[in-house]
Parts: structure tokens; C-alpha cells; sequence
């Protein structure tokens, strides 16, 4: 490959102008780059084994830079190293077809002049920075690439996370009314979703965190101040998450609770009914044996007299067991 071709993992290369857009840069250009020229940001497809080469030998990134920009299996965090900084996050999958539980993870290194990000799939956050400098509306720096892409993050997670609230919503609706069909799966589906979500939102809250306390010369007060804020939504989606998974919880118990209740109320139908008919039983069976001195053998009347009596036994064991208030 020539070296002045990009890697086929690139999936762009910016630069921004200082005012809220950008503009491609040449990949030729690259490697004589200059932070007078403005912020730099290299997006490229970790798995593409053409950008792994470049981000391990031309890149100039250390093994733990590079380690973090390529590691299919990551959680988020927040690691310094000097000036520079290495950011993992992961972000809501909206993504056509795809389970929003299934989160998608991004790396980002930067050390204030230029950034380098690594994704697998695509981040409808990313997508948000890309418009608003298409629209002349972005980011200004590199310290505001990154403030306003964490900030976007966080934003995609509302909806996301009302929907789970709608949907515990419903599901407490249909229960106060007596429904019960396809409830269990529901829920069973919301808590899976709920708990996968949840278990990256914990770890990149400490992560965002460990930004907003690290020492970074290039971090002014006013971003880390940012920062702090977006943080604080963060921390509110996951007490929101944490009240919508306390309230599946309550509905799977209250559902069990009714399905108890009905199981025994039918049981003890069944065993009101078995307890009217034992004595039923009991007769019939002592008419129907086979032995000499049977009375009413040669009556033609016997069985009718027969069944009157079991009919007024049933009978009297029901208005017995009504006046009990057995059922």
C-alpha cells in the first residue's frame, strides 16, 4: 500500500476549523500535521487490520494507547498518562435492528491538540457531532470535540431509558387491570435490558469521574465544569434506571402474587368439590357391589331412589358448606 493511501479502517480524517466546522483532511498530509493548523481527528474501525498497523507503527501511540484503541472487550474508564489522555465509553445501540441493551463502545485518545478515536460499529452520537459541523454549529477544539460528543452520549441515553419507564408503566396498567397474558415475558425481557444497560453506566460514571478530577493542562475549568454537569445526567438516568427495575421488581412479585392467589382459589374449588362428592362416592360405591341381599335388586324404582338420594346428599354438603362460609 502506499504510504500516502489510507488505511482502509479510516473512516474519516477532520480538522477542524476553530469555528464550529470542519473540513477532510488529506491522508498525505497526516504525518506533517501541526496543532497550529487546528484540531486533528482520526476516527477509524479497530477490527480493520490496515488501521490496527497504522495505529501500532505510524501512529506514535504507546502499547497502552494502542492496547485501548484495539480491545474488542473493554469497560468504560478513564486513564492519564502525562498530558494525554485514554477515555472509553459506551454508548446506547440505536442502530437499526439492533437491541439498545447492546451497548456500543468507543475509545478515544487525545492529548488536547489532536484526538484519535476507535469504534466496531456505528454511535448515532458520533453521527450528532458529524451534522453539527456539517452545519458550521460543532465543536471549536479539541477539548470541545470532546466535552460535546460525551454530552451527546449521555443525551441518546433519555430516551432510551423513558422508554423503559413507559414500559414498566404499562405493564403495572394491565396488572390493575386484572391482565396477566405475556406479563412474565415483558417484564423478564425489560430487567435483562435494564441490567445489561446498567452495567456499563456504573463504570462510566466513575470514569467520567476520574476525567473531571484528572490533571490535564488542557482541561480549563469551564469544560471540566461541563463535564460535571453531564455527569450529574448520567448519575440521574441511572437512579431513573435503578427506580424502573425496583418497579419491574414489585410488578414480577405482584404477578406472582395473583397467580398464587388464583392457583389456590382454584385448588380449593377442587377440593370443596372432591369433599361434597367423597360421600356420593362412598354410596355408589357400596351400591355397585356384587353380593347376595342387595336391597332393591327387583325393585324397578331402586336406582331412581338411589340417585334421589345422591342428589339430595350433594345438596345438603353444599348448604352445609355455604352456611360454613367454606366457599
Amino acid at each position: 500500500m502506499p504510504d500516502n493511501s489510507p488505511p482502509t479502517g479510516l473512516v474519516h480524517a477532520l480538522l477542524l476549523d476553530g469555528f464550529g466546522g470542519s473540513c477532510p483532511y488529506e491522508w498525505s498530509q497526516v504525518a506533517s500535521w501541526t496543532a497550529d493548523q487546528g484540531c486533528l481527528w482520526l476516527h477509524f474501525d479497530f477490527e480493520d487490520e490496515d488501521a490496527q498497523r497504522w495505529l501500532r507503527e505510524e501512529s506514535g501511540l504507546n502499547d497502552i494507547a494502542y492496547s485501548s484503541l484495539t480491545n474488542s472487550e473493554t469497560r468504560p474508564r478513564a486513564l492519564n498518562r502525562g498530558n494525554n489522555l485514554l477515555l472509553t465509553l459506551r454508548g446506547i445501540n440505536l442502530n437499526p435492528g439492533e437491541d439498545p441493551d447492546d451497548m456500543v463502545s468507543l475509545r478515544i485518545w487525545t492529548d488536547g491538540t489532536h484526538l484519535i478515536s476507535t469504534r466496531r460499529r456505528n454511535l448515532t452520537s458520533t453521527t450528532d457531532v458529524l451534522d453539527e459541523l456539517a452545519s458550521g454549529n460543532g465543536p471549536k477544539n479539541t477539548v470541545e470535540l470532546l466535552v460535546i460528543w460525551t454530552e451527546r452520549i449521555t443525551a441518546r441515553m433519555t430516551d432510551t431509558i423513558e422508554g423503559f419507564e413507559n414500559r414498566v408503566l404499562t405493564i403495572e396498567e394491565r396488572l390493575l387491570n386484572a391482565e396477566s397474558a405475556g406479563i412474565r415475558i415483558e417484564l423478564a425481557t425489560l430487567r435483562k435490558q435494564i441490567i445489561s444497560v446498567r452495567r456499563y453506566l456504573s463504570p462510566q460514571r466513575e470514569a467520567m469521574n476520574r476525567l473531571v478530577a484528572e490533571s490535564l493542562s488542557w482541561l480549563d475549568d469551564l469544560n471540566r465544569l461541563r463535564l460535571r454537569e453531564i455527569n450529574d445526567r448520567l448519575i440521574r438516568h441511572i437512579e431513573d434506571m435503578d427506580e424502573v427495575r425496583d418497579r419491574a421488581v414489585l410488578a414480577q412479585e405482584e404477578l406472582s402474587s395473583r397467580i398464587a392467589e388464583q392457583m389456590n382459589a382454584r385448588s380449593y374449588l377442587f377440593t370443596v368439590a372432591a369433599v361434597i362428592f367423597l360421600p356420593l362416592g362412598f354410596l355408589t360405591g357400596l351400591m355397585g357391589i356384587n353380593v347376595g341381599g342387595m336391597p332393591g335388586i327387583n325393585n324397578d324404582y331402586a336406582f331412581w331412589i338411589v340417585v334421589l338420594l345422591c342428589a339430595l346428599a350433594g345438596i345438603g354438603l353444599t348448604l352445609i358448606f355455604k352456611m360454613r362460609r367454606w366457599f
